[in-house]
């Protein structure tokens, strides 16, 4: 405990103004030069997305010197914000080694070449509430994933492949963001959407016993060191399933997990770790407190190693793992819209943090231009900050060779879930 907190090397800050305001920013190597692009994707003006979600209105590309490189759409000042997710991706959706960006606008689905924003193709929607989030998913058993999800709020999925040909639909709690992962090794994806595993056909194999409400993220990992992915979700609880839908464990030591991150955060301990956000009270408890959550970490059964004993308001945090801040290093918990004076930062598996960031927003992180390590970029409505854990130059990563697009980058969700390879 008491690990010393360290500056973060500020390698540039950009004027992201143009982009219009309550955006959320995405990465990949949009031009193929070798280094990441930002997309700031901003939503329509539709204000209450409980039940209906976001469109995209706008788009915009930046390079990392804060260049604007296209933009397709105009900003709308009234845009709504971040009560739900907003559907656009950046993916190699045909296999041509050069990204698309996936997204719906005007109530279609848009794909469009990630260098210019030109659109390549245009779809209509097999529902008009079918926007909610995209995923990429290889449900057809192709060289790559080339086929596409897409969910309304709470109900329904639509499994496409990549001519828009509709494959199958779901009924169910789907929860949030689905996460997609070939958990028997077939070459297609089964689908665990929200409580429910569905083979890549859409047919259901299995479902969660005895968990209320809905899944507010999934993660996928080897967890306990046995060789075979494990599925985590975070919902009314915690809890851990084999690929077959043994429950191995459940925490109930939460109100409600509302964030869980999979990592190596302890070197100490077997297996993974799963970090966690419990949104302890969710907005003003009458009582003067506008709202708490915290931090927590299990081990790889289940039990509780340690819980943030917050003082502070704030119960908005978003938490996601970080593979490589640091060259071989363990894994650190990035936890974000903190509120209460808190900072965005990084933290240990001991619960030290570690880096702390000087601005307040939301974040995204990647190796942005092939140094070995990740970056970190905070962005609000005027400005994008990019930090290191030491000097780069950005522009040395300029090398002509397309930088790969993890699947991480290409599942881009309010709601992080994920897997971990084995």
């Amino acid at each position: 405990m008491g690990r010393t907190c360290k500056e973060p090397y500020l390698l540039g800050t950009l004027d992201i103004r143009s982009a219009g305001p309550r955006c959320k920013m995405l990465l990949g190597d949009l031009n193929g030069d070798g280094r990441m692009e930002m997309l700031l994707v901003h939503p329509d003006n539709r204000q209450d997305v409980r039940y209906i979600p976001h469109q995209v209105q706008c788009l915009t590309a930046f390079d990392l010197e804060g260049n604007l490189l296209w933009q397709t759409g105009k900003p709308d000042a009234n845009a709504g914000s971040a009560g739900s997710d907003y559907p656009a991706q950046i993916a190699d959706i045909d296999g041509d080694g050069r990204l698309e960006v996936l997204c719906v606008m005007d109530g279609r689905f848009l794909i469009l070449d990630g260098a210019s924003g030109e659109v390549k193709n245009s779809y209509g929607l097999p529902h008009e509430h079918a926007h909610d989030c995209i995923i990429v998913a290889n449900l057809t058993g192709g060289a790559f994933a080339s086929d596409i999800i897409l969910k309304d709020r709470y109900h329904t999925m639509w499994a496409m492949d990549r001519h828009f040909n509709l494959l199958w639909t779901h009924h169910g709690n789907p929860g949030h963001f689905p996460w997609v992962y070939d958990l028997d090794g077939d070459g297609k994806d089964e689908v665990m959407a929200g409580y429910d595993l569905l083979d890549h056909d859409g047919q259901k194999l299995w479902s969660c016993k005895d968990l209320e409400d809905h899944a507010d993220c999934i993660w996928v990992g080897d967890v306990n060191g046995d060789g075979h992915p494990e599925l985590v979700i975070g919902g009314s609880v915690t809890v851990m399933y084999d690929r077959f839908g043994k429950e191995l464990w459940r925490y109930e030591g939460s109100i409600e997990s509302q964030h869980i991150a999979l990592g190596r955060f302890r070197i100490d301990k077997p297996g993974l770790q799963i970090a966690g956000l419990d949104r302890i009270v969710r907005e003003d408890d009458g009582k003067g407190l506008k709202g708490k959550d915290g931090l927590f970490l299990l081990d790889c059964e289940g039990v509780e190693i340690w819980k943030e004993d917050r003082q502070t308001d704030g119960w908005l945090t978003i938490i996601e793992p970080i593979r490589g801040w640091e060259a071989d290093s363990a894994d650190l918990i990035l936890a974000y819209r903190r509120g209460g004076g808190v900072w965005p930062s990084l933290y240990d598996g001991e619960m030290n943090v570690v880096v702390e960031f000087p601005l307040n927003g939301y974040a995204v992180h990647a190796d942005v231009c092939g140094s070995g390590t990740e970056q970190v970029i905070i962005y609000n409505d005027d400005t994008a900050a990019i930090y290191a854990c030491k000097p780069l130059v950005l522009s040395d990563g300029r090398s002509g060779r397309a930088l790969p697009q993890p699947k991480r980058l290409s599942s881009s969700t309010l709601y992080p879930g994920g897997e971990i390879p084995l």
